[in-house]
């Protein structure tokens, strides 16, 4: 993969990414030498926590401005401002001002749950591929439950990928009543695609969280959070077993790029077409969190 294109919807144009640590993904992921380094070492979240313990030192307060210069970010949009972080990570998963991101108000809508480019699969048992044409993970792999393979077999995903570039925290996507998060242990890779594209299979097995919502209108969803490299720690703040509206903040990754994945029960949900006809192609389409991505059936 020599470019990662997406398509902007606000912009309403194909855009190339620049990536954040691009020549160390391509050593890592396209060289002999970075893949034995890759399975050796950076895989292992002993290499992660040492990260996300690095980026927590008070010197990588230095680090933020350059970041913030190079990949055009609006400080305006923070609730605190830059030199009040302490470190990196702070500035990392920092918080922004609600108006910087409203929520779709329509009551039928269902929103994307972060920033970031998103793929949907309208119908998990006729995809034919995410980021490459005939590669798709396998759903029991990822919610290693029997049950809920059965329940969501046939129903419609979809996968939000955030850059270190992006704001960090995940909210959720419909109004709804979630339970506890269920931790499924395994490896850090990375989920750019320049690793995806080796092995779409990353993201069924890497590190992740699985939280079950109960909604009223669209049954059970089912939330999930992706660990990958450099990822300090996914952090959930929300309040299980209670009730929580659409938009509202789920939790935050620390330091490095991660993905969620959310997945409705067959004939539940209809995405936006915009969403759908990029997805066709294998393009992914970058969205704002709160903004809509679909709506229900009726």
């Amino acid at each position: 993969m020599d470019q990662i294109v997406f398509y902007d919807r606000y912009a309403d144009r194909t855009c190339v990414e620049k990536v954040y640590g691009d020549k160390a993904l391509r050593w890592t992921y396209g060289t002999l030498a970075g893949r034995v380094s890759l399975n050796t070492v950076v895989k292992r979240a002993l290499f992660s926590h040492w990260y996300g313990w690095k980026m927590d030192r008070p010197s990588t307060r230095t680090k933020i401005a350059p970041f913030i210069s190079d990949y055009d970010l609006d400080p305006s949009e923070f609730q605190r401002e830059v030199d009040e972080f302490a470190n990196f990570n702070e500035f990392f998963y920092r918080k922004l001002k609600p108006e910087a991101r409203p929520v779709d108000s329509d009551p039928a809508s269902i929103v994307f749950p972060a920033d970031g480019r998103h793929l949907c699969v309208p119908d998990l048992s006729a995809c034919d591929g995410l980021f490459v044409k005939g590669e798709m993970f396998d759903l029991a792999t990822l919610v290693d439950d029997p049950a809920l393979t059965e329940q969501f077999a046939g129903g419609s995903l979809l996968l939000s990928r955030l850059c270190p570039v992006d704001y960090h925290r995940f909210h959720f996507p419909i109004a709804g009543v979630p339970g506890s998060t269920r931790l499924i242990n395994g490896p850090l890779f990375s989920v750019n695609p320049i690793a995806l594209c080796q092995n779409i299979h990353i993201l069924s097995t890497n590190k992740r969280c699985l939280t079950e919502v109960q909604t009223e209108s669209l049954g059970m969803v089912l939330v999930m959070e992706i660990g990958a490299t450099c990822v300090g720690g996914i952090c959930q703040t929300f309040a299980e077993n209670h009730p929580v509206e659409k938009g509202s903040e789920k939790g935050y990754f620390r330091f490095g790029g991660s993905s969620t994945i959310t997945i409705f029960q067959r004939g539940r949900v209809r995405f936006d077409q915009d969403l759908v006809d990029n997805s066709s192609i294998h393009r992914e389409l970058y969205a704002r969190v709160g903004d809509r991505m679909g709506a229900q059936m009726i």
